[in-house]
């Protein structure tokens, strides 16, 4: 995939893969951190020791919510920049599932699927992802959820027909 494209090269990309994203580990100075900004700091997360006796983890795990978080790392890092776009929104979430926990010290990864693209008003993308966040060596993912975000750029730019 390039690492740049046009406005007019995203309909045909519907369908399609168009990113995944490199491998990020999940330790825990980033869960400690993540319980520190988020003021969740249940032991499960945060006391490897006492979640390694009263869990079937074997100890500590990511918050679901981080997992979710390090969807923005994985989107910069993967998908093709729109050369027109000025703005980059964070609209949502559809059907957001976590499927299987992220256990300290394990890597994890984006695939981004483009689902659906379509234009609203003279100057927005709205891009609806299906996202699958992996976890090496596991069978099972992370979490599964269609992505919404919208693509603003100068209504100049739009392409024709569309």
């Amino acid at each position: 995939m390039p690492r740049e494209i046009s406005l007019s090269d995203v309909k045909g990309l519907v369908g399609t893969v168009v990113g995944i994203s490199d491998w990020i580990t999940v330790d825990q100075t980033m869960i400690d951190a993540f319980a520190g900004a988020t003021m969740d700091h249940q032991f499960i997360h945060t006391d490897p020791i006492r979640a390694a006796a009263e869990t079937p983890f074997g100890g500590t795990i990511a918050h679901g919510f981080l997992t979710v978080s390090l969807l923005s790392a994985m989107n910069y890092d993967c998908l093709p920049k729109i050369r027109e776009q000025t703005l980059g929104i964070n609209y949502g979430f559809d059907k957001l599932r976590f499927m299987s926990p992220v256990k300290t010290g394990k890597r994890i990864r984006g695939s981004f699927k483009l689902a659906e693209a379509r234009f609203r008003g003279a100057g927005m993308l709205m891009n609806t992802y299906e996202v699958t966040v992996e976890i090496e060596d596991e069978r099972k993912p992370a979490l599964t959820a269609n992505w919404i975000t919208i693509s603003q750029f100068d209504p100049k730019d739009r392409p024709e027909n569309v």
